[in-house]
């Protein structure tokens, strides 16, 4: 069957300005594939650039296209493209690094500076039924995980990242801050990496039921229940939050020689407790995306070791990506909206 010439794309014009236009179907380059959407998530920075038309130094200058968790069919392939057959079902690694650089060279691609970011002005993302992806970026999947899981590997990855750079092993307590998705993948990944302990916390109590359903062995309500008054004392912080001071206050929680991960984005700045940090050796660092994560999180998935599809909260046709963006705003019990690009 030929392929279509033109495609429905969700465009975002500006803050809070989000429209539908008709596109080209892009041809794949050299060793690209052409990826029919299936499923794309919802992502916070999506929401960001939605309200604020920027993040940082990344400025919505031009129309942009949202949408980085993805996954499809591969329809099309271009030159020198031979790693996958048409017709194969995968999940789209949304970073495509120069595969040159000293970062790229050393395996820490996902620190490459001129690296390609779906829905990272000014690279388009995946709100379109047709994009294009180097081939080494589409991973196949099975017909055990759903269109929607395979979408969400994205922030899975994230989970498993932030799990590896913390060293979670058997026998540590983990500490989640912050039951939004990103938190949720951590303790599931967390709990699958052996931790005999994973503790959330929220200050949404339907969110924190919904850890505790998905393995957590805790959930604290952080607006009723001071963390001090918690008596957990955690090997391993996973920061999900990213509130400065949920920040501050979850340090003072870990145990001597603990380690810290910083994975939600909060400010630019804000106080850490560093008299603490040095007294108790911990170890602090950041996270940023994630590089070689993909065959771990489709593994943790379709063994169902982490349930990707309870995630999900909200689906949406294209034309209704903009109500997709602004669910968590209306709907205090929404986790994870997903658009349909086929719908």
């Amino acid at each position: 069957m030929p392929l279509p010439q033109s495609m429905r794309t969700s465009v975002l014009r500006g803050p809070r300005s989000v429209a539908l236009v008709e596109r080209p179907v892009p041809e794949p380059g050299p060793r690209q594939v052409l990826i029919k959407v299936s499923a794309v998530g919802v992502c916070g920075s999506d929401v960001h650039y939605y309200e604020h038309g920027r993040i940082g130094q990344y400025v919505v200058e031009q129309p942009l296209v949202l949408g980085h968790e993805a996954s499809g069919v591969i329809v099309d392939r271009g030159p020198g493209a031979a790693r996958h057959r048409v017709g194969q079902r995968v999940s789209l690694e949304p970073g495509v690094p120069d595969f040159t650089c000293v970062h790229c060279r050393a395996g820490r691609y996902n620190l490459c500076l001129d690296m390609r970011f779906f829905a990272t002005p000014p690279i388009d993302g995946a709100f379109a039924e047709y994009v294009v992806l180097h081939e080494e970026f589409a991973h196949p999947v099975s017909d055990s995980l759903s269109d929607e899981a395979a979408a969400l590997l994205e922030p899975l990855s994230v989970g498993v990242w932030a799990c590896r750079k913390a060293n979670v092993g058997p026998g540590d307590r983990v500490f989640v801050s912050g039951a939004g998705p990103i938190g949720l993948v951590s303790a599931q990944t967390a709990r699958a990496f052996g931790a005999s302990e994973v503790v959330v916390t929220d200050v949404n109590p339907k969110r924190l039921a919904l850890a505790a359903e998905l393995g957590a062995t805790g959930a604290i309500d952080v607006a009723s229940t001071p963390l001090a008054e918690a008596a957990f004392e955690p090997t391993v912080l996973l920061e999900c939050s990213g509130n400065p001071k949920a920040v501050n206050a979850a340090i003072r929680t870990v145990a001597p020689a603990g380690r810290v991960v910083l994975v939600g984005m909060g400010g630019d700045e804000f106080a850490l407790p560093v008299s603490r940090i040095q007294e108790r050796e911990l170890v602090l660092t950041g996270t940023f995306r994630y590089a070689n994560t993909w065959p771990a999180a489709i593994d943790l998935a379709a063994s169902g070791r982490v349930d990707l599809d309870r995630l999900v909260t909200g689906r949406f046709p294209l034309a209704q990506a903009e109500q997709a963006l602004t669910s968590g705003m209306r709907d205090p019990a929404s986790v994870k909206a997903v658009v349909l690009p086929q719908e």
